[in-house]
């Protein structure tokens, strides 16, 4: 047998979508931060993660694609700096990297009490996309979590 003919396998849970090596939930409810990640981990995800400029465009031509008749709605992500102003941190202790984040223009504003990050998607939106808002605010969320290869 060539080594072509070997293929790996991978797939995601029903209704979540596949991209490359991660599998995405997408909610069509709202909660708020710590609600949305314990909803995450009780499904084996956890708030997703972005640290790759392709991730970041699947994810928002994916929520772009699904907007409603709302001309706007926010997805929660896997960031915070709940534990200490202006020090963002991944959920899965991934490093933060400044450099592949994707905030809108004068975001983080660090706002009072605004310490988690969403996606904020909108027609006209482009990649730069991240805000951040009060923890307690309920909004959509993108749950992540490993592909099953086989």
């Amino acid at each position: 047998l060539t080594e072509s003919f070997w293929q790996v396998w991978t797939c995601c849970p029903m209704g979540w979508k596949h991209f490359q090596s991660s599998c995405y939930y997408f909610s069509r409810d709202i909660m708020n931060w710590g609600d949305s990640e314990t909803n995450c981990t009780g499904m084996g995800s956890h708030l997703v993660v972005i640290n790759r400029g392709n991730e970041q465009d699947f994810i928002f031509n994916w929520t772009k694609k699904t907007l409603t008749f709302i001309s706007d709605e926010s997805y929660y992500i896997g960031l915070t700096d709940q534990a200490e102003e202006g020090q963002w941190h991944w959920v899965d202790q991934t490093p933060y990297n400044e450099t592949a984040a994707f905030w809108r223009q004068n975001e983080p504003s660090n706002g009072n009490m605004e310490n988690c990050a969403v996606m904020h998607i909108e027609t006209k939106a482009n990649r730069k996309n991240w805000n951040d808002i009060p923890c307690s605010t309920k909004v959509y969320r993108i749950c992540e979590t490993a592909a099953t290869s086989f």
